[in-house]
Formats: C-alpha cells, sequence, structure tokens
C-alpha cells in the first residue's frame, strides 16, 4: 500500500519541478513583423547609404590626389549601383518572408 502522505509530497514535487522547468523552457520564438513604411524606410537608408559612401570615397581621393571631380562622380554612380543592388536584394528577401496571418498548413504545403 502506498502512504497518501509520500503520494501528496511527490505530487508538491512534481508541480515544483513543473513549475522550475518552465522557467527555464526557451519561450516560443515570437514572429517578427514589421510595417509596409518600415520596409521603406529601410530600402531608402540602403539607397541612400550607398550613395554617400560612393560620394564620400570619391570626394576623398579627388582632394587626395589633386583631380577634377573624376573620381567623385564615378564613385557615386557605383555607390548608386551598389545601394540599388542592395535594396533589390531586400526586396526579394521580403517576398520570401511569411506574411502575417498566414495559415500553418499553407506554409506546409498541405
Amino acid at each position: 500500500m502506498t502512504d497518501p502522505h509520500r503520494d501528496e509530497r511527490l505530487k508538491e514535487l512534481e508541480a515544483r519541478i513543473e513549475k522550475l522547468r518552465g522557467k527555464a523552457a526557451p519561450r516560443p520564438r515570437q514572429e517578427e513583423h514589421y510595417s509596409q513604411a518600415q520596409h521603406a524606410w529601410r530600402m531608402v537608408i540602403e539607397l541612400v547609404a550607398g550613395l554617400m559612401i560612393g560620394f564620400g570615397m570619391g570626394y576623398g581621393l579627388d582632394v587626395l590626389l589633386g583631380t577634377m571631380p573624376v573620381f567623385l562622380v564615378a564613385l557615386t554612380m557605383l555607390g548608386l549601383a551598389a545601394g540599388i543592388r542592395t535594396m533589390m536584394r531586400s526586396a526579394a528577401e521580403m517576398q520570401k518572408a511569411p506574411r502575417a496571418g498566414e495559415d500553418e498548413r499553407a506554409k506546409d504545403g498541405d
């Protein structure tokens, strides 16, 4: 026969263990939801950053070498191209991301 006091202690111990497991368990990963405005700002910042880096490098080389704004124009155009490329990569990344509220079965292909 089992001791009722022992059964009660076991239940209390199990409850404490479950409580501690709940604290240590990793929290479920929350979906990152971004608004369309956040995506648009990210793309604008990428484009402007490419332009500014190209402009800064071109201006610096022109000042250093004492040339006409040859490097300024060339590197600004390269910065623009790099910014557009990065922007397009971000757009493709956003297209692949699952949309908010999408059914779980649709993701699995069921």
